[in-house]
């Protein structure tokens, strides 16, 4: 049986509007693309056909991987507030620079927007910490400590 799939109501949303995108709009292009393709004759020598196709499978794959998501999805909401938890935005201080963060759930990790994965070491070290509190997270190039300025 298949663990739950932790996420964010934002998560959620971003997920179920990206499968109606892939199976509403991008699905049927592609058969499109593929019916031009095979119109065109000489199938082995095609690159056209091989690019859709391909392209077909990636949509495929990607639409599966959804499904299985949104199957198996449970939306968490932080309801302590003091406590870092799923969807809780954390403000935090390493060697003298703040910076912020949102922990989220593993499907809606985004490093570069300060999204971070519950699953990720530093998620799973924030976690369940308070205002004020230090943590510790080993990194490849050693520890790195993180003061908690604000959670919420």
């Amino acid at each position: 049986m298949k663990k739950d799939v932790l996420m964010t109501q934002e998560g959620l949303e971003k997920l179920k509007t990206e499968l109606a995108e892939l199976t509403k709009v991008r699905r049927p292009e592609i058969v499109s693309r593929i019916k031009t393709a095979k119109e065109l004759g000489d199938l082995s020598e095609n690159a056209e056909y091989s690019s859709a196709k391909d392209e077909q499978s990636f949509i495929e794959g990607r639409i599966e991987e959804i499904e299985d998501f949104l199957k198996h999805a449970k939306v968490v909401k932080n309801s302590n507030s003091d406590t870092v938890g799923i969807g809780s935005p954390v403000k935090v201080e390493i060697d003298g620079e703040v910076d912020d963060f949102e922990i989220v759930g593993p499907t809606e990790s985004d490093p570069e927007k300060g999204k971070i994965s519950i699953d990720s070491p530093v998620g799973q070290a924030l976690l369940g910490h308070k205002k004020g509190d230090k943590v510790s997270v080993q990194t490849p190039d050693g520890a790195v400590n993180y003061k908690i300025v604000s959670v919420g």
